[in-house]
């Protein structure tokens, strides 16, 4: 699903302007990005929580030149933590159909 599949479904289901929609879940976007930006954790009741997570520093391989170590830096990453009902609801997929969303 896409930006534009989100807003479309809203759109109908509300009857608003499509126009409008696509405001309101930008700036919803762009809310939770600015967050995350700052460090803050945003928490979505029944849907999940994003987080700040920083990574160790590490030691990699390059694979056309895997005699030299490559140190890769720490870093921050965002780590998203889906909620109880979502957790559910993608654990009662049949395998095949896990496959083909891809």
């Amino acid at each position: 699903m896409t930006k534009r599949d989100l807003v479309v479904r809203i759109s109908e289901e509300t009857s608003m302007v499509q126009q409008d929609v696509l405001n309101v879940v930008q700036r919803t976007l762009d809310y939770i990005a600015e967050a995350l930006a700052k460090g803050r954790k945003v928490e979505l009741r029944n849907f999940g929580v994003f987080e700040v997570k920083v990574r160790k520093a590490r030691v990699g391989r390059n694979p056309n030149a895997p005699a030299a170590d490559v140190r890769i830096p720490p870093r921050s990453v965002v780590k998203f933590k889906p909620g109880k009902e979502m957790r559910e609801a993608v654990l009662m997929l049949p395998p095949d159909q896990k496959k083909r969303s891809k």
